[in-house]
């Protein structure tokens, strides 16, 4: 089902074939639109914790950072143990993608309660771990239901609409937290209750409102992939594409440690923590959609590279002697935002440009698996080298690394030339018909 009102490129087709009037857009499809509701709601829900969780476990608990490291390791990295597991079901499971992406939802909204009745290490580390387990479960699957429902050639733009409705729940929630911590009486309680409730809210949501696997398009779903995952695997674009985001997650520092070091700059007191992932989600919320457009023109891994440049930049202004300078918080966030508004949808956009439909909930989890391991590995590395060195040294040598990454992957990602004999085949994008019949030309070139 596609918006009413919609607006179409020139020279791209509808799902009925029809050419669509001059100067018009590629409407949003309906099911992108009610996938980010859902992500919005849910994004309240879990950014609301996460905006007070580097704080309740160092200032409350008194972690050291070495051990807040090993935490948000825990936090951001065991959902690539489960993510191959979630995408490849997702694949061949009777109930399809939704079916699996509505079990991570309710995982992860079960375990917001856990966190009112936890408060060792060890067991607050458990309920993470479960919370990540279920966002491994559900994220491959998402992507994939919205990288099938809509065009090929304006994929980027689909996936930058709903990251800016997933950011506008990120924008929200740290907002609701900073609010709740300062009017209620046991503040970190309170905001697991909200956080809680409004978790099984997004979970209605996707149950009632989201079409089922022969929904999409007005057309039935691929068929249930049943190729072996190496046939995924194997395909070198998903191999080049993963290795770059490897390498480039293996130098990207976690939201809570850049909030942290940022928080130390400025000699931010505890209250007004809450407030600084606001700055990087209206950064992600403003710029989203149009860098998902621009993508869908110059290329989705060129943007996802200079992206990394927009990160590589948060760090140089964090180490730079700006000391309480108003530049230093408005450049960081600024800077911090831009990169996951090139990065994020887009990288989920690329990846579905190199597997065919049956197996694109295996082809995304591949590489969001590769991404997530090698920020596990960040965040762990850089809790120590923050112990062992002070977090001035152990941010200089992520930018050092991340530096030499983007180089590396700058190589790794050059267009492939045509094969003797042969052509390139040409891009997805305004001109270029694509018949939703075949399977294997929803695969795009290399971007």
């Amino acid at each position: 089902m596609y918006l009413a009102d919609s607006r179409t490129a020139p020279g791209v087709h509808d799902t009925a074939g029809r050419a669509p009037s001059p100067g018009r857009r590629a409407a949003v499809p309906a099911t992108v639109l009610t996938l980010g509701t859902v992500s919005l709601v849910t994004d309240v829900s879990s950014e609301m914790v996460t905006a007070v969780l580097p704080l309740y476990l160092v200032a409350e608990l008194g972690l050291s950072p070495l051990g807040f490291g090993l935490l948000d390791g825990i936090h951001n990295g065991v959902s690539a143990l489960v993510r191959l597991a979630g995408g490849r079901f997702a694949d061949r499971g009777p109930g399809g993608h939704k079916a699996v992406a509505a079990a991570g939802y309710g995982l992860s909204a079960l375990c917001k309660p856990l966190l009112l009745v936890v408060h060792g290490v060890p067991l607050i580390g458990a309920v993470l771990a479960a919370d990540r387990t279920g966002k491994g479960l559900r994220t491959a699957p998402r992507d994939a239901m919205i990288s099938l429902a809509c065009d090929p050639a304006g994929r980027g733009r689909a996936f930058g609409v709903h990251r800016a409705m997933d950011t506008a729940g990120a924008l929200i929630g740290p907002l609701v937290a900073f609010l709740i911590l300062r009017a209620a009486a046991g503040g970190y309680d309170a905001v697991f209750t909200v956080s809680g409730c409004l978790a099984v809210l997004g979970v209605l949501v996707l149950l009632l409102f989201v079409p089922g696997p022969t929904a999409a398009r007005g057309r039935r779903s691929a068929p249930a992939g049943r190729a072996p995952l190496r046939a995924v695997t194997r395909r070198p674009e998903v191999r080049r594409l993963t290795a770059c985001a490897v390498l480039l997650g293996l130098t990207t520092v976690s939201d809570s440690f850049l909030y942290l070091t940022l928080q130390r700059r400025l000699d931010l007191s505890e209250a007004w923590f809450p407030l600084l992932p606001l700055g990087t989600a209206g950064a992600f919320l403003l710029l989203a959609v149009p860098l998902g457009a621009v993508a869908d023109r110059v290329g989705r891994r060129r943007l996802f590279l200079c992206g990394h440049l927009a990160l590589l930049g948060a760090y140089a202004v964090l180490v730079a002697p700006l000391g309480g300078s108003p530049a230093l918080p408005c450049l960081t966030l600024a800077l911090h935002g831009c990169f996951y508004a090139a990065t994020d949808g887009v990288l989920a956009a690329a990846a579905a440009d190199a597997v065919p439909e049956a197996v694109r909930g295996s082809g995304l989890a591949v590489v969001q698996t590769g991404q997530a391991a090698a920020r596990f590995a960040c965040s762990i590395a850089f809790g120590a080298a923050w112990t062992a060195w002070g977090d001035r040294t152990a941010l200089e040598a992520a930018a050092a690394g991340l530096a030499v990454s983007a180089a590396v992957s700058a190589l790794l990602l050059r267009p492939s030339k045509a094969p003797a004999g042969g052509s390139a085949e040409p891009p997805a994008g305004p001109g270029r018909r694509i018949s939703p019949a075949s399977p294997a030309r929803h695969e795009g070139p290399p971007r």
